[in-house]
C-alpha cells in the first residue's frame, strides 16, 4: 500500500505539479521573531512536495511595493542573476549563475524527482559563470550600460572589494581580481587565494563571501552536503559552516559551525557582530524548521545536524552527538519555516522612509516543502540597539499568485550608493530597485 501511494503521489506531482503530505498547522508568523513557536516534527514516509511553477513577469509588471514604496526595473532580461554588489563608484556587480555538475548529488528516484521539481521551479537552468557589470550613467535608476565584468568562473556568487582587490567566492574557491575604479571588464584569471569545500556532491553549492570592516580578513560561507548528514560525516568537513581566512596568506580556519546553510552575510555596524542568513532542514514537515538570521560568535555552534533551533534533537541523525548539543546556540531571529531566507543587507544610509533606517533586509527565495507556501518576498527586519526589536516588515510582495505561478524568486539583496534597495530575481531575470514613493 505505502509503494502504491508513494508511485501515485510522485507520479501526481510530476504530471500536474500538485501537493503531497500535510499542511502547515502553525502559521507562519508563529515561527517568527526572536521567541518563535517550534512544533513538534510530523515525518511522514513521503515528505511535503509543494512546488511552484516558474513563470517569469508579464510585459510592466512588477512585485508588489510595500507602503510608501515604489518598485521597478533597475535591469532585465539577465540570464538567472543570483547575487549582487555594489562598487563605491555605485556600479552594480550581479553574478549570473546557478550550481555546477554534481554528478554524485541528488542520485536514485529521488534526486530524479527533485531534479524535475527544481526545473519546475526555474532552477535547473545552466550557469552561466560570469558576473555583470551594470551602470547607471545618467541617474535615471535604470541600468543604460551593461558590460561582462568577469567571465570563467565556476559558479560564482558572493563578492567584495577592499582596495583594489576584488574577491569572488567560485563554488569551489575565493580568486582574488586587481580593480580599477570604473573599469568595465577584467581579463585574467584572477589568483586563488584558498580552497573551499567542493567536489562532487557540492549539496550546498553557494559560497558567500564578506571582507572585515578593517580589510583584514575575509569570511566566507560554505553550506551542508547533504540535508541532514545523510551523506556521511566525511563529506561534511569544514562545511555547515563559516570560515575566517586571512586575506593576506589564505591562511584559514573554522570560524562557526553547526549552521546548515548559511548563505547571506552583513555587518551590524553598533555591535560590530557578523550577522548571517541560514536556511535549516526539510522533511520534518510543513511547520519545520524555521529558517533564520543571527549573529555569528567566534567558535559557536549552531545545532546542525543533530539539533535544531538550539537543542531541539533531530532523531533522524544517528549516532547523536549529546556534548554538542548541550552547547548549541539558539538562533538571534526564526523568519519562518521553509522560507529559503537567502539575501542579507544591512539597512545602512539607505533613503527609504525612516521604518527601514535601521535592521536587515531578507531576501526570501520561497519553499517547496511547505503547504501553503513561504517566502517569496523580501522582508524588513527591524533592528534596535544592534538587536532584533519586532516583527518583520514586507518590503516586496507579489513574486508568487496564490496558483503557485511564481512570476519571479528574490534572491541577493543591496542598498545601492543613492540608498535604494536592489534586489535579483533569478526567475524574472530582472535586478528590481526599491525607492522612496
Amino acid at each position: 500500500m505505502r509503494r502504491k501511494f508513494l508511485s501515485v503521489c510522485l507520479t501526481g506531482i510530476a504530471a500536474a505539479g500538485a501537493a503531497c503530505g500535510s499542511p502547515a498547522r502553525v502559521p507562519v508568523s508563529a515561527e517568527t521573531g526572536v521567541n518563535p513557536v517550534i512544533p513538534r516534527p510530523k515525518e511522514s514516509l513521503i515528505p511535503v512536495i509543494n512546488v511552484v511553477t516558474a513563470k517569469g513577469w508579464p510585459d510592466d509588471a512588477t512585485p508588489v511595493a510595500g507602503e510608501g514604496l515604489a518598485v521597478h526595473a533597475f535591469a532585465s532580461g539577465l540570464d538567472h542573476p543570483r547575487w549582487l554588489y555594489v562598487l563605491p563608484n555605485g556600479d552594480v556587480l550581479v553574478a549570473e549563475t546557478n550550481a555546477p555538475k554534481r554528478p554524485d548529488d541528488n542520485k536514485g528516484i529521488k534526486g530524479f524527482f527533485f531534479r524535475a521539481f527544481q526545473a519546475k521551479a526555474g532552477g535547473a537552468v545552466p550557469s552561466m559563470n560570469r558576473i555583470v557589470l551594470l551602470r547607471d550613467t545618467n541617474g535615471d535608476g535604470v541600468a543604460d550600460t551593461r558590460s561582462i565584468f568577469l567571465s570563467g568562473l565556476y559558479a560564482p556568487f558572493g563578492m567584495t572589494l577592499v582596495g583594489d582587490a576584488l574577491y569572488v567566492a567560485n563554488s569551489d574557491g575565493i580568486v582574488r581580481f586587481p580593480y580599477v575604479t570604473g573599469v568595465t571588464n577584467i581579463v585574467g584569471p584572477g589568483v586563488k587565494v584558498v580552497d573551499l569545500p567542493a567536489g562532487r556532491i557540492n549539496h550546498h553549492w553557494t559560497k558567500n563571501v564578506i571582507a572585515s570592516p578593517d580589510g583584514s580578513k575575509l569570511y566566507a560561507s560554505v553550506g551542508s552536503n547533504s540535508n541532514v548528514m545523510e551523506n556521511g560525516y566525511l563529506h561534511e568537513q569544514n562545511r555547515a559552516a563559516i570560515w575566517e581566512i586571512d586575506r593576506a596568506t589564505g591562511k584559514h580556519r573554522v570560524f562557526a559551525t553547526g549552521l546548515r546553510n548559511p548563505v547571506g552575510l552583513a555587518w551590524e555596524p553598533e555591535s560590530q557582530a557578523l550577522w548571517v542568513a541560514v536556511n535549516e532542514r526539510d522533511e520534518l514537515g510543513s511547520d519545520l524548521v524555521p529558517d533564520y538570521i543571527t549573529s555569528v560568535r567566534d567558535g559557536g555552534f549552531y545545532g546542525w545536524p543533530f539539533s535544531y533551533y538550539g537543542r531541539h534533537i533531530d532523531y533522524r541523525v544517528e549516532p547523536q552527538k549529546p556534548e554538542l548539543i548541550h552547547r548549541a546556540i539558539v538562533p538571534d531571529y526564526a523568519l519562518g519555516p521553509h522560507t529559503a531566507s537567502l539575501g542579507l543587507a544591512w539597512s545602512g544610509a539607505n533613503n527609504l522612509p525612516t521604518r527601514f533606517s535601521e535592521g536587515m533586509f531578507v531576501g526570501q527565495h520561497g519553499s517547496w516543502n511547505r503547504k501553503p507556501w513561504s517566502g517569496y518576498k523580501v522582508i524588513f527586519v527591524p533592528f534596535s540597539h544592534g538587536r532584533p526589536s519586532g516583527q518583520p516588515i514586507d518590503v516586496l510582495t507579489g513574486f508568487l499568485k496564490p496558483n503557485g505561478e511564481a512570476l519571479g524568486r528574490p534572491v541577493g539583496v543591496a542598498v545601492d550608493k543613492t540608498g535604494a534597495l536592489l534586489v535579483a530575481d533569478d526567475v524574472g531575470n530582472t535586478v528590481w530597485r526599491g525607492t522612496r514613493r
